[in-house]
Order: C-alpha cells, then structure tokens, then sequence
C-alpha cells in the first residue's frame, strides 16, 4: 500500500473518530438508571454531563439543567474539559491534515507537508486520549458506584455514549498513528533512494579503480630531472 493511501486511510478513520467523540457530547445517555434488583419499574433515570432527566412509564420526560457549573461534582467538570479539548484537537487536527496530505495541492513543498501531516497525526493521538479518559473517568465513577455496598442511593449502569466515544476514540488514535507512519515511511524510502543512488554512483567504475574525490594524479617528472637523468648515463 502506498504512503497516499495510507494517508488517505488514516484521514478517514481520524475524521470519522472525530465525528463520533464530537456527537458524545451533546448524547442524553451517558447513565441510565440500573434495574438490578426493581420488579415494577415506574420512572427510568439518566443524565449526561449537561443535565439529568427522568422519564416515567407513559414516556413522558422531565430535565433539570444543573444549576451551577462551580457546584458540579469534580469528575463531571474535568469530563467537560476533556472532552472539549479533544474536539477542538480533532477539528485543527482534521485541517492540518488537509493542507499535508500528498494529495491536496496546498501546503508547500513534500517536507512542508510532511511535517503538517505527522502534526496533525500527534493532534489526533492526542483528541483520542483526551475523550478516552473523559469516558473513562465516567465509566469508573458509575462502577464504582454500582459495586459499592456502602453506596444507597440510585445506581446507575454505563450509557450509549460512552461506548460511543470509546469507540471515536479508538479511531482517533489509529487513525493518527497511521498518519505519523505514513510520514516516516515515505521518509525512509526517499533515504534509502538517494543511499542507493549514490552507491550506484560510486560502483560504476570498475574495481580497483573507483574514482575517489581527493585523489590526485601522481606527480610528474620536470624536464630538469629527465635531462638530469640522461646526462649521468650519457657515457655508458
């Protein structure tokens, strides 16, 4: 497979990562209400990290903002932050990788574009991370929750989005690391080329004979030293 498409192949798989961590974010169901234990089940509870709602048995569902940001538990703001941050990672990541690409006409020349490109992939690598640990910090505080036996309040079980942005956050890591590969590979092609260009080079004189850059032709007698030379044998 050529280093384009690769490029193209790992575009694709970070921007459509990208999409679905952006599409976590706004996602009602990052905790539903556990039925472990409930026979008659009359109202079903869920929040994500903008409100919480609860919605009875005729489908009817009523939300509540919550009030204050300051107020909020730890792990619901550092949730926000990160996966914020890994948005606008993602999306300068998606526009960097545009303008490096091999097949886009922008950018500069091949090692301009290189540089762009492997930046974009540690831009992508970095969104992925940013909203694995987002979800998984989410993740820990409804399990640990759940398996507490110290813990009476409601329980809660893991909702869509976070598989969800688990799985964009998967596709923004490998989408990145083929990225920065693609880079190094076409890197190391084009120095083994111009090694093996020059050795061609240097092997294309016969052996024993390679022409070396420093050599000089050895030096020649003067006229003096050849006159002297004959005048010592002139009488023999």
């Amino acid at each position: 497979m050529s280093s384009m498409l690769r490029e193209i192949l790992a575009f694709v798989l970070s921007t459509s990562g990208w999409v679905l961590v952006s599409s976590t974010l706004p996602t009602d169901y990052w905790k539903v209400s556990s039925l472990d234990g409930t026979v008659i089940t009359t109202a079903t509870y869920w929040s994500n990290l903008w409100k919480t709602c609860v919605t009875d048995s005729t489908g009817v569902s009523n939300c509540k903002d919550f009030p204050s940001m300051l107020a909020l538990d730890g792990y619901i703001q550092a949730c926000r932050g990160l996966m914020i941050s890994a948005i606008c990672l993602g999306f300068f990541g998606c526009i960097f990788a545009l303008v490096g690409m091999k097949c886009t006409k922008i950018g500069g020349n091949d090692k301009n574009k290189a540089r762009i490109a492997c930046f974009a992939g540690v831009t992508f690598i970095l969104s992925g991370l940013s909203s694995l640990s987002a979800c998984s910090l989410y993740a820990h505080r409804i399990t640990s929750e759940f398996f507490d036996p110290m813990f009476v309040a409601q329980k809660y079980e893991l909702g869509a989005a976070l598989f969800i942005g688990w799985a964009g956050s998967i596709l923004c890591v490998l989408g990145g690391i083929m990225l920065c590969f693609s880079i190094a590979d076409s890197y190391t092609k084009s120095y083994i080329y111009k090694g093996a260009a020059s050795h061609s080079h240097i092997s294309s004189y016969p052996r024993g004979q390679a022409k070396s850059v420093n050599q000089r032709p050895p030096p020649e007698y003067s006229n003096s030293s050849r006159i002297q030379h004959f005048d010592k044998n002139v009488y023999v």
